[in-house]
């Protein structure tokens, strides 16, 4: 059978198998790497087709022995292009169904779509839960003022850290004692959170709602730390991102940028914006809903340098900025500083 859990609104039954089909290319399986890395206490293992070169590291096993050890979902961590489920992948997918797990796919195209599917989970008892399917009822943004404290991550392209920036601050602040919630708007953000909008299947008109929704009402002292998609910059993905934006009505935001990229992702045409850009295109659009909005700080993805390199890039952008600067998972001082300043309103 196919379950949403309601208004759109999956509920996802962890732990979960992590899929990783017959994938070679890395960076298709950011999904995966999201799981392991935030969630990996969700995770009871990875199961791969022979032909796959990725793994997670997670151990390996089939679907009969991760339901042994626990597993309710499997749920599949490839974000290929075209979001597409391959029919080489259909008997796996099968296989799980039938030792009892639920599937749980973030992909463009619908498990629900595939006969094959549809039928074994009918035959089974097992559900069938697509990430990229919006709320139902849904009502176009409004403008309105909510009460609670709200972060955003946005950045200077798509793919580049917004949402680790924001988990991390968010468990930063939790570890803190600050009464804060991490809101997911991307398919692997729900997986890890358990629940959110995936902001690329909404219907654009009813966008700014979504995010409003995402984020409502709450007590005065209490935070919440929206993922960030796209950019206002990208030729393609900026309407996302301003939907976001005036949604979700931040009173800080966080600028997330790689300094080893010169052009957006995919367009080389198109080259990446100044921080600084940035910092004002958000200031001046984000105060139409919230004329107090502020930027808390940068947060850069130096994974292409190393430690020393890492740390004098930052130091030399604070002074540039006049912010604080920090890589979120390398933490030290520098985040310190960025989660103070986020929170000194």
């Amino acid at each position: 059978m196919v379950d949403d859990g309601g208004e759109g609104l999956a509920v996802l039954a962890t732990p979960y198998l992590v899929f990783l089909g017959d994938c070679v290319e890395p960076g298709y399986a950011k999904t995966a790497f999201g799981l392991r890395d935030w969630a990996g206490d969700k995770c009871v293992g990875e199961y791969r087709l022979p032909a796959a070169t990725v793994s997670t590291g997670l151990p390996a096993m089939s679907p009969a022995e991760a339901k042994a050890r626990g597993a309710r979902s499997m749920v599949i961590g490839i974000a290929n292009s075209g979001g597409k489920i391959p029919p080489a992948w259909v008997t796996a997918l099968e296989e799980a169904l039938a030792v009892g797990l639920d599937l749980v796919s973030g992909m463009h195209a619908k498990l629900a779509d595939i006969p094959a599917l549809q039928q074994a989970a009918e035959r089974y008892g097992r559900r069938l839960v697509d990430i990229r399917k919006p709320p139902e009822s849904l009502e176009v943004g409004t403008g309105r003022k909510r009460s609670g404290k709200r972060l955003l991550t946005v950045g200077t392209d798509c793919a580049l850290g917004k949402k680790y920036t924001a988990l991390a601050i968010s468990r930063a602040l939790a570890d803190r004692g600050v009464d804060c919630a991490f809101r997911a708007s991307g398919q692997t953000g729900i997986m890890i959170a358990g629940s959110g909008v995936a902001f690329d299947s909404v219907v654009v008109d009813f966008a700014a709602g979504a995010a409003e929704a995402l984020s409502p009402d709450a007590a005065p002292d209490h935070w919440d730390v929206i993922e960030g998609q796209g950019s206002l910059f990208h030729p393609a993905y900026a309407g996302v991102s301003m939907a976001l934006l005036h949604g979700s009505q931040p009173d800080v935001f966080v600028v997330c940028h790689d300094p080893a990229r010169d052009c957006v992702l995919g367009n080389a045409g198109f080259p990446l914006p100044d921080i600084a850009e940035v910092i004002d295109m958000t200031i001046r659009l984000g105060s139409r809903t919230n004329p107090a909005i502020r930027c808390g700080g940068v947060a850069l993805n130096t994974s292409s340098l190393d430690e020393d390199a890492a740390r004098a890039l930052m130091q030399r952008e604070s002074e540039r900025l006049g912010l604080p600067v920090c890589d979120p998972l390398r933490g030290g001082a520098e985040f310190e500083h960025l989660l103070d300043s986020c929170l000194a309103l």
